[in-house]
């Protein structure tokens, strides 16, 4: 009897050791909806965007201008970043990521990030750390902008632009690529953002540059940056950071993030080459600055095929927009007859359609690219279709954000400020001891 009751008492105690189990595993079960590797990636992901942006925009930025309107370079980088970050949670991310026409989607359903809770999945991922990745792609796309205009805008006029621009140009053009709208219809390959990044604020760019005229002394006098290095660090870090731009647009830590990953390192040393051999070949002398510009153009040129190209297809690529490029900041700044205070349309506009346009050529299975059967005549056209629209609807965009903006608070600071700084006269504050 004592044995009987020992036994039982074993069995009772397995009983209970077996539904504690069972308690126990039913937050692992839920926990295994989502891969942990894939969410890792896609966190360092986002810091790595951030990293892209601030400090990596903002000090390529600030090197481009002269001492006087470092800061204000660098302010205007960070609130605008900081700006459209609040208004994605409060509705960008809605009217990008829902369902309700081919141009928007709805400004209502999900704002302010309404039904989103901690165990929201989207896709396999945690849908906030979605949220958070593609509030850095908004963030980084409107504050690169502030190059086009830098160095004689007013600052609250770059607040209120960033406003109207982000939510009439730049959620339209996600929506229409990635939220399910016009051009994803059509078939558009944008893997990362060649037409929504930075074709988008390339033209925004040029067309602001436009609109404010051209700076005090342009054109009379060599308006030079003022620190190459901070540029060169800039860029740099836009390399490292556009890591989990490109790779991270995958979604998850798998083969694709890791073609992109080897991509994104291929296009970008084929660009600086490239740029280094034609200022060698045509100006004596390869730069500094212009292997640092170099690099930036091979990174948006791979931008919206690095997921769907093979390596040789990215080397050519990064090759032909690090020269085209070099073009792009010369040759066509003079024809176009407008000073884009950092290039942003010679480097972003430019990279971004070679991108796009040779994105349809080498994602052919035929020629190392992963989409099979892809008729590359019909492809290059859908592509070109896509450049041509984007360009079309963020001009008009741009120049009515524009417009908006002139009558309510002007464009413009007086021709004192200007001569005295940004820094100065907008911020109170100056880099560098006198």
């Amino acid at each position: 009897m004592p044995c009987l009751a020992a036994l039982c008492g074993l069995v009772a105690m397995g009983v209970a050791i077996a539904a504690n189990a069972q308690e126990a595993v039913a937050p692992l079960a839920e926990a295994a909806a989502y891969d942990r590797g894939d969410v890792a990636w896609m966190l360092t992901s986002t810091l790595l965007v951030l990293l892209m942006t601030v400090p990596g925009l903002a000090l390529f930025y600030g090197g481009l201008v002269r001492s006087k309107n470092v800061l204000s370079v660098l302010s205007q980088v960070l609130v605008v970043f900081s700006l459209v970050v609040i208004l994605w949670a409060f509705y960008g991310y809605s009217a990008v990521f829902t369902e309700a026409n081919a141009f928007f989607g709805s400004f209502t359903e999900k704002a302010f990030l309404r039904g989103i809770t901690a165990d929201t999945l989207d896709g396999g991922l945690p849908e906030l750390l979605f949220v958070a990745f593609q509030s850095t792609f908004a963030g980084i796309t409107t504050a690169l902008i502030v190059g086009g205009f830098a160095e004689r805008i007013k600052f609250k006029s770059v607040i209120l632009f960033s406003v109207l621009w982000f939510t009439f140009s730049y959620i339209p053009m996600a929506h229409i690529v990635w939220g399910g709208g016009y051009l994803g219809e059509l078939g558009a390959i944008d893997f990362a953002g060649g037409t929504v990044v930075h074709i988008n604020a390339g033209v925004a760019a040029l067309v602001a540059a436009w609109f404010l005229g051209k700076r005090l002394g342009y054109g009379q006098a060599a308006l030079k940056p003022h620190s190459v290095p901070y540029t060169f660090i800039g860029a740099t870090l836009l390399w490292v950071g556009w890591f989990g731009f490109n790779a991270g647009s995958a979604a998850a830590a798998d083969t694709v993030a890791a073609l992109a990953f080897i991509n994104t390192l291929l296009a970008t040393s084929a660009a600086v080459l490239g740029w280094t051999l034609v200022e060698a070949i045509f100006k004596g002398k390869p730069s500094a600055l212009g292997a640092a510009s170099g690099a930036v153009a091979g990174l948006v040129g791979i931008t919206p095929a690095c997921g769907t190209v093979g390596p040789l297809g990215a080397i050519v690529i990064g090759l032909s927009a690090g020269v085209l490029c070099v073009w792009g900041v010369t040759g066509l700044k003079k024809l176009l007859n407008v000073d884009d205070t950092a290039d942003v349309f010679g480097v972003h506009g430019i990279g971004g359609i070679v991108g796009a346009l040779l994105t349809g050529v080498f994602s052919a299975q035929s020629l190392g690219g992963t989409v099979a059967d892809l008729d590359i005549g019909a492809q290059v056209w859908i592509q070109a279709v896509s450049v041509g629209f984007t360009i079309a609807w963020c001009a008009v965009v741009t120049a009515l954000a524009l417009l908006v903006t002139k009558a309510v608070f002007g464009l413009r600071v007086s021709e004192d400020a200007e001569r005295e700084g940004l820094d100065i006269t907008s911020h109170g504050e100056s880099a560098y001891e006198s």
